[in-house]
């Protein structure tokens, strides 16, 4: 079940917010048991047959909590599944033994309910975690707004949220709905239109000429920030609803002067993650700049890896490593700051690349999309573009007046891709525009902007498509 669906918005949603408000009125102390329940169905909805891993995990997990001597044990058999299901087909397709009838089906939101439980037994471990009752603990794993596409949540934000006894805001539902429909709008009028330029540009074997990769290259930049932007503001949103606050996940990463900046910008919760488990256990900076330099390559490829299984993703992590490297040495080389506007859009160009790696079926499907930005795949032009020829000719390059040959100029997509670069790099995001002194008071205009805005997404929700991070 997606949250761009008709089904959530129009079945799923109101019942479990009329079931929550009622147990809010006669027996508070039941929501929580309520939410795990209706979270244990959202999960179970996509497909029944892995709710009994869920399940299984979240036992396990809360039991090697319970015994010390058994927290390693637990953080081990997390890896294991993880690794089973995630890299157990990546691993045959390696040896060549792929078409042998041995296909794993990989389960919605295992990465994300596998890292935080990982992160609540090492906690726990570490003398860091307390003593939470089984339905606060399910809830926390299972908690549908975080469940397929993150954030990655920690046990020190939740759990006393979810253990605090709860009450009726207005300011919650009011708040809570209006990110909501800013994150489906995003998902819905920006993400969704771009993506029908991205899909020919990285189909294997397409060789996209110049002007056609730099528009598929931007388009899945922008495509894939609005749709995870878009989700996680829908999970904010939905989680107010209930009284509890979800932790940021973006702000604004593309107004970033430097990869580090990125990456405290993009996706923090799961950055936070490979700092907090990954980078200072393994170091981090406390041993000298090489040392600091391997640990920092080492989380970058292991966190390439866990987005998917692939060597693309494997490539992305270590492309961002080694970005990471550059820039910590360039720093020590060069402590002044360079201008932030040059900063600026190199980083973006750092970035797109390397997004070029992780939209790709494959590593020769990625060099082909590669040797398109540089235009030696040749250029395809408007007709009107016809006297660039000669310059053009004189640079090594060979050019068609043909026009472009995929990309239509007619439909919503092309200006849809220039509004998301419009508002990645010039508007205020979701937070900003939330927080003080802007936060959420009842307004009419407000009202009605909200719901024209929700009106929009519905008339444009012809499809249902799911979220890039989806199963991951």
């Amino acid at each position: 079940m997606l949250f761009n669906s008709f089904s959530f918005l129009f079945l799923y949603l109101p019942v479990v917010l009329t079931g929550y408000f009622a147990l809010l009125r006669w027996q508070p102390r039941w929501t929580a048991g309520w939410l795990a329940l209706a979270s244990l169905f959202f999960y179970g909805y996509w497909d029944a047959r892995y709710l009994p891993l869920l399940l299984g995990s979240i036992l396990f997990n809360f039991w090697c909590a319970q015994h010390r001597r058994w927290l390693l044990v637990g953080v081990a058999a997390d890896l294991a599944l993880l690794g089973y299901f995630k890299y157990a087909n990546f691993f045959i397709d390696s040896i060549g033994l792929h078409g042998y009838g041995w296909a794993i089906v990989l389960p919605v939101g295992i990465s994300f309910f596998t890292f935080t439980q990982i992160a609540y037994l090492v906690d726990c471990y570490r003398g860091g975690a307390g003593e939470y009752r089984l339905v606060q603990y399910t809830l926390f794993v299972s908690y549908f707004p975080h469940l397929i596409a993150g954030p990655v949540l920690h046990h020190k934000e939740m759990m006393p949220q979810f253990d605090r006894p709860t009450r009726f805001d207005v300011a919650d539902i009011g708040i809570g709905l209006s990110i909501f429909v800013v994150g489906l709008a995003k998902k819905v009028l920006l993400a969704d239109p771009i993506s029908v330029l991205v899909g020919p540009v990285f189909a294997p074997h397409a060789q996209p000429q110049l002007v056609e990769a730099w528009i598929g290259t931007l388009a899945y930049t922008y495509q894939l920030y609005f749709d995870f932007s878009g989700y996680s503001d829908m999970a904010i949103g939905l989680s107010r609803l209930f009284g509890v606050h979800l932790p940021l996940n973006f702000t604004s990463p593309y107004k970033a002067a430097n990869i580090s900046e990125f990456w405290r910008r993009w996706h923090m919760t799961l950055s936070r993650f490979l700092r907090d488990y990954l980078y200072v256990p393994l170091g981090g900076n406390r041993h000298g700049p090489l040392q600091r330099y391997r640990n920092l390559l080492l989380t970058m490829l292991l966190g390439g890896l866990w987005h998917g299984a692939g060597w693309t993703f494997v490539v992305w992590g270590a492309l961002h490593g080694v970005y990471l490297v550059l820039h910590h040495a360039w720093q020590a080389l060069r402590p002044g700051r360079a201008p932030r506007w040059w900063g600026h859009w190199l980083t973006m160009l750092a970035v797109m690349l390397a997004w070029v790696v992780f939209r790709a079926p494959d590593l020769a499907t990625a060099g082909e999309v590669m040797q398109g930005l540089a235009g030696t795949n040749g250029v395809s032009l408007p007709r009107g573009a016809a006297p660039w020829a000669g310059m053009l000719s004189a640079l090594g390059w060979h050019a068609s007046f043909d026009g472009i040959r995929w990309i239509d100029f007619s439909g919503p997509a092309v200006p849809a891709l220039l509004l998301a670069m419009l508002l990645a790099f010039t508007a205020p995001n979701t937070q900003e525009i939330f927080s003080q002194p802007l936060r959420w008071t009842p307004a009419k205009w407000r009202g009605t902007a909200m719901a024209l805005l929700f009106l929009g997404c519905l008339f444009n929700m012809n499809r249902v498509s799911e979220f890039l991070y989806f199963q991951f």
